[in-house]
């Protein structure tokens, strides 16, 4: 068992509280999700429960944590920058565990993460291998160890469609439990079956933990029932307590009217409407009670408010893409695919998929040299790396507002603000943005771009479940044409009419994509 009592942890640098007074318990066979926007402390609290030092750079923790001889296994969202450049087997070979290992354990290993053995021994440096690849290799550096409880932070971020299978097969098979962090609803809906929401609200300055022993679906479903039963109730009791009020208005008007008017020759009436003053005064202070004990109006960290200006419908027959590539070659030269013909006709939404390393950020990449050359149409390239395309010395404020006019600026903060970004955010370099923030970001500047073809390299990854289905509303609705890479299952199900599969021998078109999906 693991449990975390009273944990407050606050931010040092803007001494913001990020989690307040939070109180959980874990068992082996739990398969608990951290959910929650960018910036809301899941990876903080995650590497706490693993190692309070690792925290202490920039936070301060109060709270215990008990673990009572339990092994725990933390993977972090990257690989450390140290890492990228060592072969497999010396990244291993500083695991105690891989040192005493057995080959049985290592057969065994490999096996149920669906690998061969040969990886372990393997030179490649762990930056050229894939992500699957990546993410297999460190979790078998975990599971040797027999952990009781693995703590995974952005597990999925990396992965293939086959690669997320094996993912969901690995964390329900688990014998121990499971505290992760994942935006892929897909995978939240196959695996967990407790879901932990941290929320900021009120502009950042109140920490909310809700906690369910509920699968993901059924979680979200239950809090948006729970916030309109309690909207309407509040809508009705404010409903009554305006009618009681002009109720009061009227009764006190009219013994004040009454009083004004008594004679002086009139005491015994004078006393009377005095008396009825007093009624009327603790009736009002009977209901200054009342309200005080109203039911609250629902409180939730809002959501993004994200569309499209000024992008016209474009028409059903317009040629956007005929791409026809004898050889795809990686940077490096390496020949990834042959006889490739990739075309989109009007406002198509195309996402190509295909394993890791097949080619995909490469294709579209050359597909975005052509479509930013042409006069007839407007693209915009979101890269998967956000640098590549983010001027990362610059502030978002003059990303978005390059010209400094007082007007744009002006425009520019309320846009921010939609995205929910605080007033200092803005105005810090945007290298200090998370990754999150950094997609919002970028999504912000394409929607004001005027864009009629986007070409997004996985929109979705760094997007929260509470985030992502307001983008996915406003692509599916996007009147242009759209090229994509995701392995977000359901940003493909819910955006993208076509989906072609990349190969070695070119891209076919998915006959039954959703059994692909599923």
């Amino acid at each position: 068992m693991l449990q975390i009592r009273h944990l407050t942890i606050r931010h040092r640098k803007d001494n913001r509280i990020i989690l307040e007074d939070l109180s959980i318990t874990l068992h082996r066979g739990d398969r608990a999700a951290l959910i929650g926007e960018e910036g809301n402390g899941k990876s903080t609290l995650l590497k706490w429960i693993y190692d309070p030092d690792l925290v202490s750079s920039y936070a301060d923790a109060e709270g215990e944590r008990s673990c009572r001889g339990e092994v725990l296994a933390f993977l972090p969202q990257e690989l450390p920058e140290e890492d990228r450049d060592r072969p497999v087997h010396e990244y291993l070979s500083d695991l105690p565990a891989f040192l005493s290992a057995t080959p049985a354990d290592l057969s065994g290993t490999a096996s149920a993460l669906g690998f061969s053995p040969a990886l372990f021994e393997s030179d490649r440096p762990m930056g050229t291998l894939s992500g699957g690849e990546r993410i297999k290799v460190r979790m078998a550096g975990l599971l040797l160890g027999r952990p009781d409880f693995l703590l995974l932070d952005e597990p999925s971020n990396d992965l293939d469609l086959d690669g997320l299978k094996w993912l969901e097969r690995t964390i329900s098979s688990f014998p121990g439990g499971v505290l992760y962090i994942s935006h892929d609803e897909t995978l939240l809906e196959k695996t967990a079956d407790r879901i932990i929401l941290l929320e900021q609200l009120r502009k950042k300055t109140l920490s909310r933990v809700t906690e369910k022993a509920l699968p993901f679906r059924t979680f979200m479903e239950e809090r948006e029932r729970a916030f309109e039963k309690q909207a309407r109730e509040a809508q009705s009791e404010r409903r009554e307590e305006k009618k009681a009020k002009d109720r009061y208005r009227r009764i006190r008007q009219a013994v004040e009217r009454d009083l004004k008017s008594v004679s002086r020759q009139d005491p015994s009436s004078g006393r009377l409407l005095k008396k009825k003053m007093k009624a009327v005064k603790s009736l009002e202070r009977r209901r200054e009670r009342e309200r005080a004990d109203m039911t609250r109006m629902p409180e939730a960290e809002t959501g993004l408010t994200f569309r499209f200006e000024g992008a016209g419908r474009m028409p059903a027959g317009k040629r956007v893409l005929d791409l026809a590539l004898p050889v795809l070659t990686s940077p490096d030269g390496r020949i990834l695919a042959r006889d490739l013909d990739l075309s989109i006709r009007g406002p198509e939404k195309v996402c190509v998929i295909g394993p890791n390393g097949s080619g995909k950020t490469t294709l579209i990449r050359r597909a975005w040299e052509d479509l930013k050359e042409r006069t007839d149409i407007t693209a915009f390239y979101m890269s998967q790396d956000y640098a590549d395309t983010l001027p990362l010395e610059e502030a978002p404020l003059d990303y978005l507002a390059p010209s400094g006019d007082r007007e744009e600026m002006s425009r520019a903060r309320t846009f921010l603000g939609s995205m929910h970004f605080r007033a200092d955010e803005v105005v810090r370099p945007i290298r200090d943005l998370s990754g999150g923030q950094k997609a919002r970001l970028l999504l912000l500047k394409m929607s004001l771009s005027g864009a009629d073809v986007l070409v997004l390299d996985e929109p979705t990854r760094n997007l929260s479940p509470l985030s992502a289905p307001e983008i996915r509303a406003v692509l599916r609705l996007f009147p242009g044409a759209i090229l994509c890479v995701s392995h977000d299952r359901t940003f493909i199900r819910e955006v993208c009419g076509r989906v072609l599969v990349l190969t070695g021998e070119g891209l076919k078109e998915a006959e039954d994509a959703e059994s692909l999906l599923s």
